[in-house]
């Protein structure tokens, strides 16, 4: 009796331990520099904190870090199921390889990915070069009343840099609850007389629907917090093409921390949310299963 007295002391010890060092790393990694912002800026006033937050360059630059984040998590989901289908559901030659490009937006640099989408499509890129005025597809555009296609300093440029950042999170969250369902259910569907899209959208869909709103919410918050590709792909021109935390940088550059801190809330209490509703999300998704 005392050897297991002892050992589960041993047992209550070391999960004490543990317990503690995880705690104090997350304070010292998460907790302390959040705090730190919360402090920052409280060395302005609520007033001052509220013309900064509420300035129109940030009120343009939040309406454009949002709308472009979630029209780039939409597009992810659209595409990223597709993907996650053609993964999952067929085979094909460099499967493995087009399956291990998927993480690249993960693994690669911020800097390198908006050399690529500037090199691609900057005005002298390899398809930007052809939307130019003096080409035949800018005459063209022009005739159809487009005086001028621009897809890097412009709106879509952070469209197009928020979607590459978001790509992977749908297909990994679709992809394994596609490789889960039973062949046998599609079978059942189709000895009923169902069609293929009968089938997708009555059986597949609904048990993919909570993964795939669960990729949403990543992609979404992913992309509100993008910096690096953005920075250099969309021009940064005040109240057209200056997202929040490019924003943000700019008020730091200016030395003004606590309106730069005011801002960052902002997308922190944002990002909490954002957090809190994919929980939630998950949560449906397993009670879902069950």
């Amino acid at each position: 009796m005392s050897a297991i007295f002892i050992t589960l002391s041993h047992q209550r010890f070391y999960r004490s331990l543990l317990q503690g060092l995880a705690l104090t790393y997350i304070s010292f990694i998460l907790l302390l520099p959040l705090g730190a912002v919360f402090l920052e800026a409280s060395k302005s006033s609520w007033s001052e904190l509220w013309q900064v937050v509420t300035a129109p360059a940030a009120v343009a630059a939040y309406k454009l870090c949002f709308s472009a984040a979630l029209l780039a998590a939409f597009i992810n989901s659209v595409f990223g199921v597709i993907l996650a289908w053609i993964l999952v559901r067929y085979e094909f030659p460099l499967k493995r390889l087009a399956d291990g490009l998927i993480d690249l937006p993960f693994a690669m640099p911020a800097v390198v990915a908006g050399i690529a989408l500037l090199s691609l499509y900057g005005s002298s890129g390899v398809i930007g070069q052809y939307l130019e005025p003096t080409t035949f597809l800018g005459k063209t555009l022009r005739l159809l009343g487009i005086e001028q296609v621009n897809l890097t300093s412009s709106v879509v440029g952070v469209v197009f840099a928020k979607v590459f950042v978001t790509l992977p999170f749908v297909v990994r969250t679709v992809q394994p609850v596609l490789m889960e369902i039973e062949p046998e259910i599609e079978e059942a569907a189709h000895i009923l007389g169902a069609n293929s899209w009968q089938t997708f959208w009555r059986v597949i869909f609904p048990q993919i629907l909570p993964a795939i709103f669960t990729g949403f919410t990543l992609a979404f918050a992913r992309a509100i917090g993008e910096y690096g590709v953005v920075m250099i792909i969309s021009g940064n021109i005040p109240y057209e093409t200056m997202i929040t935390s490019v924003y943000i940088y700019r008020r730091l550059e200016q030395y003004d921390y606590s309106g730069a801190t005011a801002v960052a809330i902002v997308l922190l209490v944002i990002s909490i949310v954002i957090l809190i509703c994919t929980n939630l999300l998950q949560l449906w998704s397993r009670k879902y299963e069950v």
